[in-house]
């Protein structure tokens, strides 16, 4: 099967209102697992891959390991740039094949944000690929990003109608507390915000920084227009949980096989709870 658009995946998700995963792919065990996990639940799948991860193993090997994967598969994928930081890193992704991309100018002033932002719309539009862009700032490490408390800036639900009108993106990520990587405290999330946002903005939005937020409140935001979940920390931390015990009862162990497989088979669990937590299981197509 082909990639498709992920503004496809995005639209039958806001038909049907439930959400759909945006699942970091950052070595060949997480992709195995991710797809694994996609398959056994029967949902669409959004493979994301940040800059910092296509950096670590190669664009070609990226494009192709997903492509191997895609001829025996019936699933519909998305493959997304996460965190596109320019409109140079957008074009590669797009050049190679991607079917989706973000731009994060996030950190530039509003109309600069927009100038970026359009840019690359115009050019993925022409040729039938999905933007993402982000207005407000998540506090936390992203690959080599990192945005302090006092950095950090809330998603502005005025402000957000007029950046997709400007923009024409076709989904959009929003800043209502939650946080890249581990968080320090328990996240609390502004519902009112996204409720307004919601309400104002016509394109379905995206929450980035999920991994420790509980379900039941991932839950009450796609019932308030979030329909792409981003997540990795929490996959990382199953994968690498698992590998620590298996060297831990085994310190003579060397073959990456036998301590990545079952590291690799933990993640299947949790991308599996994860896909049930947002209720896009079942729902391919």
């Amino acid at each position: 099967m082909e990639l498709v658009p992920m503004a496809e995946i995005l639209q039958k998700a806001d038909e049907e209102g439930y959400g759909v995963g945006g699942f970091n792919v950052n070595n060949l065990e997480s992709l195995q697992a991710i797809i694994q996990a996609a398959e056994e639940e029967r949902s669409p799948l959004i493979l994301a891959t940040s800059e910092g991860a296509i950096n670590y193993m190669g664009m070609d090997h990226v494009i192709g390991m997903v492509k191997g994967y895609l001829k025996n598969t019936d699933l519909p994928v998305a493959l997304h740039l996460d965190h596109g930081g320019s409109f140079e890193a957008a074009m590669k992704c797009i050049r190679k094949g991607y079917s989706s991309v973000m731009i994060d100018a996030s950190k530039y002033p509003f109309e600069e944000n927009i100038a970026k932002t359009r840019e690359v719309v115009q050019a993925a539009h022409a040729v039938g690929v999905t933007v993402e862009a982000e207005l407000g700032r998540l506090v936390g490490n992203e690959d080599d990003v990192t945005v302090t408390e006092k950095e950090a800036a809330m998603t502005n639900p005025d402000e957000a109608v007029e950046f997709v009108e400007r923009t024409g993106v076709d989904c959009l990520a929003v800043a209502i507390g939650t946080a890249h990587g581990v968080y320090k405290g328990d996240p609390e999330l502004d519902f009112d915000r996204l409720q307004k946002i919601n309400d104002k903005v016509d394109v379905p939005l995206v929450l980035h920084g999920a991994s420790g937020v509980p379900d039941s409140d991932v839950q009450k935001s796609i019932e308030m227009g979030i329909r792409k979940i981003n997540v990795n920390t929490a996959f990382q931390q199953a994968f690498t949980a698992k590998l620590r015990e298996v060297l831990e009862e085994n310190p003579d162990m060397y073959d990456p096989r036998k301590y990545c497989g079952p590291a690799r088979d933990a993640m299947v669990e949790r991308v599996k709870d994860k896909i049930r937590a947002f209720g896009s299981d079942g729902k391919a197509w």
